[in-house]
C-alpha cells in the first residue's frame, strides 16, 4: 500500500509540475461541457440511465485492464464503438430537448409584458373559483416562443379575457371545457388546445405522481417552450404552475398572484451571458418562486 500511495504522489508531482495556464483553461472547458450536459439532463429519465451508463463503463474498464481476461478484453474493444453509437438513439429526446432550449436563445430579449399586471387580477380570480368549485382547467400563458401549432389543434376564440369567460369555458360537460385555454397579452386565443405531455418522467418520482392529463400537460407544454400554465386539479381544487419543466404545487391567491407578477416582469440580468443561460435552462432561474 505505501507503494502504491507513492507512486501515486510522484504521479500527481510529475502532473503539478507541468500544469501552466493553458492546460487549466483546457481543464476548466472540459469541467464547463460536463457540467451543461448534466445540467440539460437533471430531472429527466436519463439522467439514471447516465448514471447506469457511467457505471457499466467504470466496470467494464476495471475488467478490461486485467491481463488474466484476454477474450473478455477483445470483446469489449470491438464492441465499444458500437454502444457509442447507441448513446444517440438511447437520448434521442433529451438530445433533442436540448437543441430546442438552444434554438430558443435567439430570442434573448422577452416579449413585451406591458399588459401583464392587467390579467393577474384577471387569472387569480378565475383560478380561485374553479379550485373552490372543484372546476379542472389549463391555463397555458403566452410568452416569448410561438404557441401557434397548439392553437390551431383547439377552438379559435379571440375573446378579451375576463374571469367569468374562463368559469364559463371551464363548466364541466361544456363543449370547450377538454383541453388547454391559451392565453396571449389580454386575449383568450384558443380553447380546447390539445398540448404536448411530459416524457421526463418527473412526475412519477414527485409527490404529483397520481396527477392526470391535465398536469401532464402542463409539464409537458413548459418542457418544450417558455410558456407558463396554471392548472387546476378535478379531483382535489389543488392549484399548480409549471414552467421551465418544473411544477410548483399547492398554491393559494396570495403564492399564485406573486408568482405570475414575477413572471410578467421578470428581472432580468444585465450581463448578456448571464441572459442566454436563463434561455437555455429557465429552470435555474425559478429556484427562488418554490420559496415563495
Amino acid at each position: 500500500m505505501s507503494v502504491f500511495i507513492t507512486n501515486l504522489l510522484d504521479y500527481l508531482v510529475f502532473l503539478f509540475e507541468r500544469l501552466d495556464w493553458l492546460s487549466v483553461v483546457d481543464i476548466l472547458l472540459v469541467a464547463t461541457v460536463f457540467f451543461l450536459i448534466l445540467l440539460l439532463l437533471r430531472d429527466t429519465q436519463a439522467i439514471v440511465l447516465l448514471r447506469g451508463g457511467l457505471v457499466l463503463i467504470a466496470l467494464l474498464g476495471v475488467l478490461t485492464s486485467l491481463e488474466v481476461l484476454p477474450a473478455f478484453s477483445w470483446l469489449m474493444s470491438n464492441t465499444f464503438p458500437a454502444l457509442i453509437l447507441a448513446i444517440p438513439v438511447i437520448f434521442a429526446p433529451e438530445i433533442r430537448r436540448a437543441l430546442e432550449r438552444l434554438g430558443r436563445t435567439s430570442t434573448i430579449l422577452p416579449a413585451s409584458q406591458r399588459t401583464g399586471f392587467d390579467i393577474v387580477e384577471s387569472l387569480v380570480a378565475a383560478v380561485i373559483r374553479l379550485a373552490n368549485r372543484k372546476h379542472g382547467a389549463l391555463i397555458v400563458l403566452h410568452r416569448s416562443d410561438s404557441l401557434q401549432e397548439f392553437i390551431n389543434t383547439g377552438v379559435p376564440l379571440d375573446a378579451r379575457l375576463t374571469s367569468e369567460i374562463l368559469l364559463q369555458i371551464f363548466y364541466p360537460n361544456t363543449p370547450l371545457h377538454d383541453g388547454a385555454v391559451i392565453i396571449k397579452d389580454n386575449r383568450v386565443v384558443a380553447a380546447s388546445c390539445v398540448m404536448p405531455l411530459s416524457s421526463s418522467g418527473s412526475l412519477v418520482r414527485s409527490p404529483e405522481r397520481e396527477m392526470g392529463l391535465r398536469h401532464r400537460a402542463a409539464l409537458g407544454t413548459s418542457e418544450v417552450g417558455d410558456a407558463v400554465s396554471i392548472v387546476v386539479s378535478e379531483e382535489t381544487g389543488t392549484i399548480s404552475i409549471t414552467h421551465g419543466g418544473r411544477m410548483i404545487s399547492n398554491l393559494n391567491s396570495e403564492r399564485l398572484k406573486n408568482i405570475l407578477q414575477t413572471f410578467y416582469q421578470p428581472e432580468e440580468p444585465e450581463n448578456v451571458l448571464a441572459r442566454i443561460f436563463l434561455r437555455i435552462f429557465p429552470a435555474a432561474g425559478r429556484h427562488h418562486l418554490e420559496g415563495e
